[in-house]
């Protein structure tokens, strides 16, 4: 097939690709997407669509056992799990076809096929033979779960987090190994819908990467609810053993070796940059801890090749995929776009009670050498909470007590993943904790608590 020219071609149709895809056709680029599977990506078609759609099934099951506290009589809950599978089918499938929509309706050429790198300005579709020129290029080629070695993820008893969004059967039990935001996610979703849940994670707490008392509080709650919560954990692979339907395996504990088995063992110990198989070695460009390098404008090595999303290894969440996409047009476009600060991207699990974070931790901002003042407020003081029957939770603020800034924000509770957009607006407006607690909330809401914890960095909390 013959040469078609490009300003740019995206390897890869995720989060990144086909954002910033459509945001260079609204600058004028003429853009293809060549996508070897379907465009949406891991985040759309494996990641969190799909398990979001079994957290609302899972919570909903699992509030409706709590009904008969808010004066409601309701039967015992059956899980059809033919028909969780179904609904999480149509919701991405609809997605799916709403992306399609937008590329068609911005003029976005999508090419399906495998898109091989021949040269900086070059890419060859092997399923066609077609070759894509372009003046750039950008690699959107994702991620994909990580394990340890010496655990083979077989699909069956062995699984990762793509396997678990299609399992044909529930498992009655199972055993996570990590308790990042996608292991605690599982355990969540699994415990919602009846099955029996270990959740085990090598360091101190779970939810590692948040505040530690974020942690240290969710791991009450999901013990309390059933889930059993192992931290400082080493899972020991050698150990590992299938027999009669059930996965078994060791973890140390301390000096303490504990025995854990389930149905199935999901692993779930982080993703890597997708960054072989197609051509990126001819390049030369640098990779370093699995991922592709880039400057502060995702450029790689060559001023004409670019990089953004997972691939590249900073936050792996979509939403930060779609700034990076975009913000490569704009610079291809020549619209000077600012660098982001990722001190100010929002971070979401969607566990029950939720989390939502951005920013320093505590322990970040003093390791950093900064004089931190902290606001911390509990949800049992916020008649919202109060009446929804969720008041596990709190909403804790970090300031530098130099500058008043604004450091970091950690929520845990109901609605936690929408309060948290609050304290990104707040982050990019360069706002201080008083003029959080100074902007009126409505009463009564959780957002209130919000406020309560910036009055309370100052020790003007009116509720506590």
């Amino acid at each position: 097939m013959p040469d078609e020219a490009f300003d740019v071609a995206v390897i890869g149709g995720g989060s990144a690709g086909y954002v910033g895809a459509i945001r260079g056709a609204q600058l004028g680029l003429r853009v293809a997407v060549i996508e070897k599977e379907k465009v949406g990506g891991t985040c759309l078609h494996r990641g969190c669509i799909p398990t979001k759609s079994f957290l609302h099934s899972s919570e909903l099951a699992y509030d409706i056992r709590q009904a008969a506290s808010l004066g409601l009589k309701t039967g015992a809950v059956e899980i059809d799990w033919p028909q969780v599978l179904k609904r999480k089918d149509a919701v991405v499938n609809q997605l799916h076809r709403g992306v399609e929509g937008l590329l068609k309706k911005n003029k976005v050429t999508v090419i399906k096929g495998e898109g091989v790198i021949e040269a900086e300005d070059r890419v060859l579709v092997k399923d066609t033979g077609q070759t894509v020129s372009a003046r750039h290029l950008v690699i959107a080629s994702g991620s994909q779960p990580k394990s340890l070695p010496g655990l083979t993820m077989d699909g069956e008893g062995v699984i990762n987090s793509d396997h678990a969004v299609k399992l044909e059967r529930m498992p009655k039990s199972i055993v996570i190994v990590g308790a990042g935001a996608v292991g605690t996610e599982f355990a969540c979703v699994y415990n919602g819908y009846g099955s029996e849940v270990t959740l085990v994670e090598f360091l101190p707490t779970i939810l590692p990467q948040e505040d530690q008392e974020v942690g240290q509080l969710l791991a009450r709650i999901l013990t309390k609810r059933g889930i059993k919560v192992l931290t400082g954990a080493q899972v020991q692979p050698d150990s590992l053993k299938r027999a009669n339907g059930t996965v078994k395996v060791n973890a140390k504990v301390g000096e303490e070796t504990q025995a854990l088995e389930g149905e199935r063992l999901l692993v779930a110990v982080g993703r890597e940059g997708i960054t072989k198989g197609f051509g990126l070695e001819k390049l030369d460009i640098q990779i370093e801890k699995g991922f592709v390098k880039t400057d502060e404008h995702y450029r790689t090595g060559h001023p004409r090749v670019y990089a953004a999303g997972d691939v590249i290894g900073n936050f792996l969440l979509a939403h930060v995929a779609y700034y990076e996409g975009e913000h490569i047009m704009e610079h291809i476009a020549g619209k000077n776009p600012k660098p982001l600060d990722y001190n100010r991207v929002p971070r979401a699990t969607y566990s029950y009670p939720e989390v939502a974070s951005l920013g320093l931790s505590e322990k970040q901002a003093k390791d950093q050498g900064l004089n931190v003042k902290v606001g911390k407020f509990p949800l049992v003081g916020n008649a919202r909470s109060v009446i929804l029957g969720e008041t596990d939770g709190f909403v804790k603020i970090i300031s530098d007590s130099d500058s008043g800034d604004l450091l970091g924000v950690f929520i845990v509770g109901p609605d936690a993943t929408d309060l948290i957009s609050e304290a990104a607006l707040a982050k990019l407006l360069e706002s201080t904790p008083w003029e959080i607690g100074a902007s009126i909330h409505p009463h009564p809401t959780v957002s209130e608590s919000v406020k309560e914890a910036a009055l309370a960095v100052d020790g003007l909390a009116i509720h506590i």
